[in-house]
């Protein structure tokens, strides 16, 4: 075995010229379980064999002992680079338990195939095939029973976490420009969303990782036009105004080398011609993800509680 590195993109990811990939976080697995905190019950479904697509379903302790209502669901992507992270990792687990209990809806977290294995647009193609899957149960007689009997298919949330949230973002284009009709989409979540730009905007200026986040996002896309391609920078788009849904919360990080993209995104999005509503939530002081590093401090409590208002 080789030692000499091909990509190194610490503190993600580094692979090695003789092909071995190590992912330096987001390995480690959970089952599907019945939270013992929360009540909330998950389980795992295969959505699809070629390509290998699964979700983890949770379902909030009330769907128990009210079983006749139908809940708002939630569709999640999780974070991670597009190379790292899962729907089964401890870190997106307890947070969507965490998330399905205070909002009390039905979610349905999305694992797809990660990079450098599967180049994107895999990741985009996966979570489509999801979203497709998800539709199939509109009139309640879809495959999966929990989403047949608790999910409400006419209040649908996407959110997602850094590459997850450029995910959902482009879940919530691509709803409206295939006129997936199926559910409705009412709103969308971007927590520290995943985007970037050739020309640096605001703090980004002083920052002395530009290249490698532009690095990464070519690895992630080795047919990528750039740091401007549509899919990773969302001013450059021209069907910005043709995102499929009526609100968005964009959640930023003071010490977020993302921040500014965030704020950006929100200004973009004002003077595409989309005719809904963008609110931006800048939490001070954090970094990165800091609510899925540590979700019990106060700071993540009250971006949970936001969260929460905005899908109900």
């Amino acid at each position: 075995m080789s030692d000499e590195l091909a990509h190194d993109f610490f503190p993600i990811i580094k692979v090695y010229k003789d092909g071995r990939v190590d992912r330096l976080w987001g390995t480690s697995t959970l089952p599907a379980s019945i939270d013992p905190q929360t009540g909330v019950q998950s389980k795992d479904v295969v959505i699809s064999t070629a390509p290998p697509v699964s979700v983890r379903l949770y379902i909030p302790k009330s769907t128990t002992t009210e079983s006749t209502r139908k809940l708002p669901l939630l569709v999640y992507f999780h974070g991670g680079g597009f190379c790292n992270g899962s729907a089964f990792s401890p870190t997106y687990h307890n947070y969507l338990n965490s998330l399905v209990s205070e909002a009390n809806v039905v979610a349905v977290s999305v694992d797809y195939r990660l990079v450098p294995e599967h180049p994107l647009p895999a990741a985009y193609e996966d979570s489509w095939a999801a979203l497709k899957w998800v539709e199939s149960h509109f009139a309640g007689t879809g495959p999966e029973e929990w989403l047949n009997l608790h999910a409400d298919l006419n209040r649908v949330f996407f959110s997602g976490d850094s590459a997850g949230a450029n995910i959902a973002h482009h879940m919530g284009l691509r709803v409206g420009s295939e006129k997936l009709v199926g559910f409705k989409l009412n709103g969308i979540v971007l927590v520290h969303p995943y985007f970037w730009g050739e020309e640096p905007i605001g703090g980004e200026v002083a920052l002395g990782h530009r290249e490698h986040l532009d690095a990464l996002w070519r690895f992630a896309y080795p047919l990528t036009s750039g740091s401007d391609d549509p899919l990773f920078n969302p001013g450059k788009d021209p069907k910005l105004g043709e995102l499929s849904c009526e609100k968005v919360l964009v959640c930023v990080a003071e010490k977020d080398a993302l921040k500014d993209r965030g704020w950006y995104y929100s200004e973009v999005l004002k003077k595409s011609g989309w005719n809904g509503v963008v609110e931006v939530l800048e939490t001070k002081e954090e970094q990165h993800v800091f609510h899925l590093i540590n979700p019990s401090c106060d700071n993540a409590v009250t971006m949970l509680k936001k969260i929460v208002s905005f899908m109900n």
